[in-house]
């Protein structure tokens, strides 16, 4: 079964062609029928109008099994960097800092050799040198700066206040800033204290009150939130229902370190339709429904290709002129028939936010893979049936 949200006009009142609505969904049902997927959930727009917000399949919230509705909630994972990524460029807008400064101007630990050459650019870009995710580089055993920080806790005490950074710098750089595209979800924590370094605010609330709350993104949210919303998050793993459950209430949780590092890098729940109007944000050039977030001329700047001829050779790749820009990727190739100039992100491997400013098109969605296991017809092969519509 298919649950309709809501919609503001049919697809053929903004030239979209809605034979291709129900191309999508088959597409989505078959992925269910060979349990590659539970369930799946989107939300496409054009011209700033909703075309259509679908849903269909299974969902696991806390009381159990449910149907997948528009309105579930998703954890973003990395789509995140994106609101990160706009957090950095408004405060850049306010004159608090600038692209090109020094990491270690901001942050002391990284006054240092050989970290004291990165600045906010080479972490917005994942040019940072840095150690990488791990799963980058499978051939290699690269020191994990999540790991250092792990066995540093060890000798921490509740109430105490945490330096996650020097432990996490102890296991060095893989390479010299800007010399190599490599995935740094650490980078966007990294971004996540400067961010409260420079405004006084945790990351977290910088974000929510600068563009969460304007944009009125009332079901986008850093978890701990209120139960109504923790009622409607899509688990997928038993581990991440107990991680929740612990982070949920922020009068009950059992204080960690972890709560003292910045969410930043991948910690953003979030909707189909809540995400469109991010992207729907970025497509009014910094406005949305006559609330500014950003001006124009860094959303510009923030969407523009900003590599040149820096390699990639994550998972596999052999890439020698990554395309990226600010806190979003610029991916082209044969494989995608989005237009040239177009933006995205995607989050843990199951859910895509792709926005193209030639046509004005946004779509976001959900298909939570099974844990270890990722389908590109999920992904890549969605946004090319959705971009067919035109």
């Amino acid at each position: 079964m298919i649950i309709k949200g809501t919609a503001d006009c049919i697809p053929e009142e903004a030239g979209y062609d809605s034979g291709r609505i129900a191309v999508l969904n088959g597409h989505f049902l078959r992925m269910i029928e060979k349990k590659e997927i539970e369930g799946a959930a989107y939300c496409i727009s054009r011209r700033g109008k909703i075309i259509a917000c679908n849903s269909m399949g299974t969902a696991h919230y806390f009381d159990g099994p449910g149907d997948m509705r528009p309105d579930t909630v998703h954890g973003i994972a990395s789509i995140s960097k994106t609101f990160t990524a706009a957090a950095v460029m408004k405060l850049a807008e306010d004159g608090l800092l600038r692209l090109d400064m020094r990491v270690g101007d901001i942050l002391p630990q990284f006054a240092a050799a050989p970290f004291d050459q990165i600045t906010l650019f080479h972490l917005l870009t994942h040019t940072s040198g840095l150690q990488p995710d791990g799963g980058c580089f499978p051939e290699e055993d690269s020191p994990s700066p999540w790991a250092y920080i792990e066995e540093a806790a060890k000798n921490w005490k509740a109430g105490e206040k945490f330096d996650w950074l020097t432990p996490a710098l102890s296991c060095g750089m893989r390479r010299e800033p800007g010399k190599e595209w490599q995935y740094c979800s650490f980078g966007f924590a990294v971004l996540g204290a400067v961010i409260g370094k420079v405004s006084g605010m945790k990351a977290e609330d910088y974000i929510d009150e600068n563009i969460l709350k304007p944009l009125g993104l009332q079901d986008t949210f850093f978890l701990p939130a209120k139960a109504d919303k923790i009622k409607r998050i899509n688990l997928l793993a038993e581990e991440e229902k107990e991680e929740i459950e612990r982070m949920a209430d922020s009068s009950s949780q059992i204080p960690t370190v972890w709560e003292q590092i910045p969410q930043t890098g991948g910690g953003l729940f979030s909707t189909p339709c809540d995400l469109i109007r991010f992207a729907n944000m970025m497509l009014g050039m910094g406005t949305w429904n006559g609330v500014r977030i950003l001006g124009r001329k860094t959303v510009e700047k923030m969407t523009a290709s900003s590599l040149f001829q820096v390699p990639d050779y994550c998972w596999g790749a052999n890439e020698p002129d990554r395309k990226y820009a600010i806190g979003f990727d610029r991916r082209e190739g044969p494989g995608f028939h989005y237009s040239k100039g177009t933006y995205m992100h995607e989050g843990s491997g199951s859910c895509s936010l792709v926005i193209d400013p030639q046509e004005q098109l946004a779509a976001a969605w959900f298909v939570p893979f099974r844990p270890g296991e990722w389908y590109a017809e999920g992904l890549w092969n969605v946004s090319n049936i959705i971009w067919s519509g035109l």
